[in-house]
């Protein structure tokens, strides 16, 4: 089952998904011990709570996990880590001996996901997609680049939230068009107008530009908190109660049941049994009654200010409510369909996508990732390695200039590829993927710390710092031409022609010098970024 994998790591949930190359899709990933099921416009999506509980013994339990053994609300419970991660908050605790922070938690909860799900799809050995915020800070990039390496995963790439939900819902992209993001998550409501750039920044999937953002702090669990208070206020009890006490973890998990049942649903009963007297607590909601309560708490307003918040400071930059292609619905409480109808209300009914809430992120990364592209040209520069009998070192031949459009009509390069040694009957080309980043002209050097916590320096070796700028893309297949009768040293044996195709593969066409023979015509030797 091996595939493209991809990572949307949300403040809540965190969503896994998997390109499926039969059926050109991005696929949500379930992994048995750390998803949950949820509805979305009607199907099942697995989610992982956004979750890590560090247990006296050392054990770690992981997502759903948590959940079911009843620590959700433990002080050995970590949560909301993103959010912690990107405003670099400095809070910590101590367990077990050790103080652990938003970014070691982090780092544990998506290395055990990124190990399952590598041993589960084969993934491992694939390109992982990491969705990330659109004004990400480099901290945070550089400690999604620390996770990838540490789980195995070097080989991978990132991709701004709003890029990916974008190719998620299947929107039609182009440059310059300006798209809404609606965000309404757990504990945020964001909306933020941006802007796609018609070229990409170095890792390749950051195109996005903010051009006005708002944001209040409301989101899924405050309505949990309204429909908890609520239910108090039917059946005559208050907060401060005893019994409502030790039974409010329990409300709030079925108020959350019901905020969710009545998304799909005209209708929900919410009953509460006290496990020590036997009573029930009960009261009917239904859809209507659900929607009083959120207007009651003025949600709808609110919704209406963030968003025009966010128009009007994108109005400042030349861009009006009228210059917004679509309106991308993402997160869990976007699934609630008074919040859906008031923002099409306010675009009109075309405009407004909001049928993959949870997993619009995941599955466009993974189509990102799988190289789905955002525009009809290639984004990065890819070459040919070789020796240079000068300098007696590797070389590298730009075969494929990055901007390059496709599909090709003419060859994009031509080669001539030479023997290396007498009787040779295996010939190839190495193909790289060459970073933006320029080679250095000198050795680089590196801060380390050994294992007694001081520091040094190190230098990298050539092949570390080629590592780090070059992708050998047809490393386990390098050589894919037969000379018959074998070649001489230096002998010019083969004429190949290089193309791109429609699904961005590399294509050649190869003749033999020797024979005349054609041995190859847009013969696909690897995929392209």
């Amino acid at each position: 089952m091996a595939g493209r994998l991809a990572v949307d790591f949300g403040t809540s949930n965190t969503v896994l998904a998997l390109w499926d190359p039969t059926h050109q899709e991005g696929l949500p990933l379930r992994l048995s011990e750390y998803s949950r099921s949820y509805q979305q416009d009607g199907s099942p999506v697995y989610v992982i709570p956004s979750l890590i509980h560090y247990a006296e013994d050392d054990r770690r339990w992981i997502g759903s996990q948590v959940i079911q053994r009843g620590l959700y609300q433990s002080q050995r419970t970590f949560r909301w880590m993103k959010r912690y991660i990107s405003s670099r908050s400095p809070i910590r605790v101590r367990l077990n001996g050790r103080e652990i922070t938003p970014y070691q938690a982090g780092e544990d909860f998506l290395s055990t996901l990124l190990l399952f799900a590598g041993e589960e799809t084969g993934a491992n050995q694939e390109e992982v997609a990491f969705s990330v915020p659109v004004e990400a800070y480099e901290h945070y990039e550089n400690w999604l680049v620390k996770v990838a390496e540490n789980a195995a995963m070097p080989r991978f790439r990132l991709i701004d939230e709003p890029s990916a939900a974008a190719l998620g819902y299947g929107a039609h992209i182009q440059p310059g068009n300006a798209y809404l993001i609606f965000d309404f998550g757990g504990g945020t409501l964001h909306a933020a107008v941006v802007l796609m750039e018609a070229e990409a920044s170095q890792d390749g999937g950051r195109r996005c530009r903010v051009l006005g953002k708002a944001g209040r702090t409301i989101g899924g669990t405050s309505i949990d908190q309204w429909l908890y208070m609520d239910f108090l206020k039917r059946n005559q009890r208050l907060e401060s109660d005893e019994e409502i006490r030790r039974l409010s973890n329990l409300l709030l998990v079925e108020c959350e049941r019901v905020k969710e049942t009545l998304s799909f649903q005209e209708s929900a009963d919410l009953n509460l049994i006290n496990p020590d007297s036997g009573e029930m607590l009960s009261a009917a909601y239904t859809r209507s009654n659900f929607e009083e309560i959120l207007d009651q708490h003025e949600l709808y307003a609110g919704i209406n200010h963030t968003v025009r918040g966010a128009i009007n400071a994108a109005r400042e930059r030349g861009y009006n409510e009228e210059s917004i292609q679509a309106v991308l619905m993402v997160g869990g409480s976007s699934q609630i369909p008074s919040v859906q109808r008031t923002l099409r209300q306010y675009f009109g009914k075309e405009r407004v996508f909001f049928n993959r809430p949870l997993d619009a992120i995941a599955r466009g990364a993974a189509a990102f990732v799988a190289g789905v592209d955002f525009f009809d040209h290639i984004q990065h520069t890819y070459a040919i390695r070789y020796i240079n009998p000068q300098k007696g070192t590797y070389d590298y031949h730009p075969i494929v200039p990055s901007g390059t459009r496709y599909p090709t009509t003419q060859p994009v390069s031509r080669l001539t590829i030479k023997a290396s040694y007498d009787g040779q009957n295996q010939l190839g080309l190495a193909i790289y993927e060459m970073s933006h980043n320029t080679a250095p002209s000198k050795p680089e050097m590196e801060l380390v710390f050994d294992p007694t916590g001081a520091a040094r320096v190190i230098q990298l070796s050539p092949h570390e710092q080629e590592q780090r700028t070059l992708y050998w893309m047809n490393e386990s297949s390098p050589t894919f031409l037969s000379a018959d009768p074998p070649a001489r040293q230096g002998e010019a044996r083969f004429e190949v022609e290089f193309n791109i195709d429609a699904n961005k593969r590399l294509t050649i066409t190869s003749r033999d010098l020797s024979t005349g023979t054609l041995t190859h015509k847009d013969f696909p030797v690897v995929r392209l970024v």
